[in-house]
């Protein structure tokens, strides 16, 4: 794992609204982008709901909160819906920026697939913090208070 702060990766894939999303995007604010293995998945589904429980004190960090998986815009669009998901799911079905982030590598059983990752980038595009295997229960409060912690609140 690269030391921090570096220059975060740039993006451009497909959100679950079916318009493409950036890095660029997001400049001039906190951005969590977080790496997840599947749709609706216990764990998944466990982590993204704490982002979700969190995002209201994430906005007003300044901070979106961004997930990524392989799963298809459609995917999204149903997990999205059924968790009440308020914030913006994009599709890497090539894996390319999973690779880039370094979100790709051995998991149990020697079997390879996404990581449970999390990047908080500045409002100047830098990676501040990396949450190399992301606990799904109470990732959102993590993410708070290290936010916090991050801009000296």
């Amino acid at each position: 794992m690269k030391e921090t702060p570096y220059k975060a990766p740039d993006f451009e894939l497909t959100g679950v609204d079916g318009s493409l999303h950036s890095l660029k995007d997001y400049a001039g604010r906190w951005l969590v982008l977080y790496f997840y293995p599947k749709d609706d998945t216990p764990g998944c589904t466990t982590q993204a709901c704490s982002l979700r429980d969190a995002r209201d004190e994430l906005t007003a960090l300044g901070a979106e909160v961004v997930g990524v998986s392989k799963d298809e815009p459609a995917s999204h669009e149903k997990f999205k819906t059924k968790h009440n998901l308020n914030f913006m799911l994009l599709s890497d079905p090539d894996g390319t920026v999973i690779n880039d982030y370094g979100a790709w590598g051995k998991k149990m059983f020697g079997k390879e697939g996404i990581l449970r990752k999390t990047f908080l980038i500045d409002p100047g595009g830098l990676v501040q913090k990396v949450y190399g295997r992301a606990t799904p229960l109470g990732h959102g409060e993590q993410v708070i208070a290290e936010l916090q912690r991050l801009q000296n609140l």
